[in-house]
This record gives C-alpha cells, structure tokens and sequence, in this order.
C-alpha cells in the first residue's frame, strides 16, 4: 500500500510543492513544481535526485529573496554571520520567545512554513538582535560582516542605514534586521 502511494502522481507533486514552498518561494513557480513532480516519477521517488533537481534548477537561485527565515534560521545566521559561540540557554529563550520552541514542534504538521506564521515575531527578532549587539558588536566590524554575509543583495537603503548607524551595536541590530539578513 505505501509502495502503491509513494508511485501516485499526486504524491510527487505534493512533495514537489512542500520543497518548493520550503526552499524557493510562499507561491511555488508551477514550472519548477513540474518538474520537480517528474523528476520523482522517474526515479522511482528517489529524493536525492528530486534535491538534484531542485538546487540545479535557475528558480532556485533567483536574487530575489521571498522567504523569511524561520526562527532557529535567523538565530543561527547571526551566530554564524558574527562567529559567536551560541549560548545554549540564550538560543532555547530565543527560540521560545519566537515560538519555535527546540525540539517541541506543534503536531501534527510542525513548524508552519508560510511568512505570516513569522511576521508577529519581528518585534521580538528585533528586541534579540539588539540585545545580541549589545554583547558582541564591539568585537566585530559590522560593514565587514554585512559585505560577507549579504553583500550584493544589500539595497541601497541597507547599506546606508548600516553605515549611519550611531554605534557598532546599533549597525549591527540594523544588519541583522535587514530585510536581505531576515529573508533566505
């Protein structure tokens, strides 16, 4: 029976439409779906060649950033983006007050995958980026760290705020507020 399933057309292109959604964008490009849909079908369900398929395709490489980064996303990309080490306590606080509490995903679909389900967290994002800053702005340079992180993808407005930003601390919070920082 789940063999007979997971062969159902409407199973690739529910998978299909899942990973597009996730990775590429809130409306999925129907063509990109398609293909996805087919790559499943020929290959028997075969997952790694459907990923094949999805990170090769050009939709998926678009400059244009729609998705807002989950939570635990944006979390992890300013660790990253600053080379700080993550204060376990601090990121499970984060995570909770941004309701994506670690390892506690609400059953039975998890963690919603759509921009509004995060758009009420942005005043919180901003409370964590500036209380982040607080700690680790004087350590790092925050223009450096916008070139590496967005670079390109900077508008013009970003980049000016960055840049006339009172204080380090306060370029970096405007950093990891970004519209470019917060979407993937």
């Amino acid at each position: 029976m789940l063999g007979d399933l997971a062969r159902d057309p409407a199973t690739a292109r529910h998978i299909a439409t899942k990973l597009t959604r996730h990775f590429v964008a809130e409306d999925p490009p129907p063509a990109l779906v398609d293909r996805l849909a087919t790559r499943f079908v020929e290959t028997d369900g075969d997952l790694k060649e459907v990923a094949q398929a999805l990170v090769t395709a050009p939709e998926a490489w678009e400059p244009k950033q729609t998705k807002i980064k989950r939570p635990a996303e944006w979390i992890v990309a300013a660790l990253r983006a600053t080379g700080q080490r993550g204060d376990i306590q601090r990121i499970v606080g984060g995570l909770n007050l941004l309701g994506e509490p670690l390892w506690r995903p609400p059953a039975p679909k998890g963690f919603p995958d759509a921009n509004a389900a995060w758009l009420d967290g942005l005043a919180q994002r901003l409370d964590i980026a500036n209380a982040f800053a607080q700690r680790v702005a004087e350590q790092i340079d925050p223009q450096a760290i916008a070139e590496a992180t967005i670079g390109p993808l900077a508008s013009a407005e970003t980049r000016e705020a960055i840049g006339r930003a009172e204080s380090k601390p306060q370029a970096l919070a405007l950093l990891l507020m970004a519209p470019e920082f917060l979407r993937r």
